[in-house]
């Protein structure tokens, strides 16, 4: 292996790693809190629910936020969910 390419592949791996650390800063937890989830918590954590998921493995980390303000939080999380599986499109395009 060539040493460009080694290198672009530990930078690679090191900003995987950081994004990873970073996201999981936010993660949804069970811990009570003063202020709900609201609909943009329900976002986030909806697009980290990935990572989130696989944490939940190794510690008692959460994918959805106990502590929310109901629909609004449901609202956020499943409109992210949805929209990293494909899109919000109410139609689809047919393809030629």
């Amino acid at each position: 292996m060539n040493g460009k390419r080694l290198v672009k592949i530990l930078w690679a791996l090191a900003a995987a790693v950081m994004l990873i650390v970073l996201f999981s800063g936010c993660i949804p937890s069970n811990i009570p809190s003063a202020t709900p989830a609201g609909f943009f918590s329900g976002i986030w954590h909806g697009w980290i629910a990935p990572i989130s998921l696989v944490l939940s493995i190794f510690t008692d980390a959460r994918i959805y936020e106990v502590n929310n303000t109901g629909f609004f939080y449901d609202l956020g999380f499943y409109m992210a969910i949805i929209s990293g599986f494909g899109s919000l499109a109410l139609t689809r395009k047919k393809k030629d």
